[in-house]
């Protein structure tokens, strides 16, 4: 392997997609959010966190969120899903590996019509960089809504992307 690589930052994106139903419980980013409506999912559906998740696990080159926590295995029906970050966070790190990296920074986009997300935005940037253990300064969360266009749009779904640039320790 070239030396040169083992120096270098490397970039990360996931994206994520789950549909709303009335009467379920939204989380976003570890945060319950009040909303007639939640997600459909195995886990918590937390999916800004599994977002997340592809995109440490793809700057790592170590896969992807169902690879490490398969929705068809029975320890993973209604976890938090902060609990599959943390462990995404152990396995980026180095426990276990040769190498290891640290979190630069991460940057999460979530595309939801309905409710605003603005009031919860604080505290989802705390609740992420505390599972992380980093800085809230490394953590960005944007929300927009789609102008009522498309699945989420009509407040069938929520749609995240995340970014992310780890660096070798």
């Amino acid at each position: 392997m070239d030396p040169f690589l083992n120096t270098c930052p490397r970039v990360g994106n996931g994206y994520d997609v789950h549909a709303l139903k009335e009467g379920l419980p939204m989380r976003l980013c570890g945060v319950d959010i009040p909303s007639a409506k939640g997600f459909v999912a195995h886990s918590d559906g937390d999916v800004a966190i599994h977002a997340l998740c592809d995109a440490l696990l793809g700057a790592a080159a170590l896969g992807d969120i169902g690879l490490h926590f398969p929705d068809s295995d029975p320890r993973y029906k209604g976890i938090d899903s902060t609990k599959l970050l943390s462990e995404v966070v152990a396995m980026i790190t180095g426990k276990g590996r040769r190498e290891g990296y640290r979190i630069v920074n991460v940057d999460v986009t979530i595309a939801l019509q309905e409710p605003k997300l603005r009031p919860y935005i604080d505290a989802m940037r705390q609740t992420l960089a505390g599972v992380m253990g980093i800085d809230k300064s490394q953590v960005s969360v944007k929300a927009t809504t789609t102008e009522r266009l498309g699945f989420v749009g009509r407040g069938e779904g929520c749609e995240v992307w995340a970014t992310v640039l780890i660096s070798p320790m």
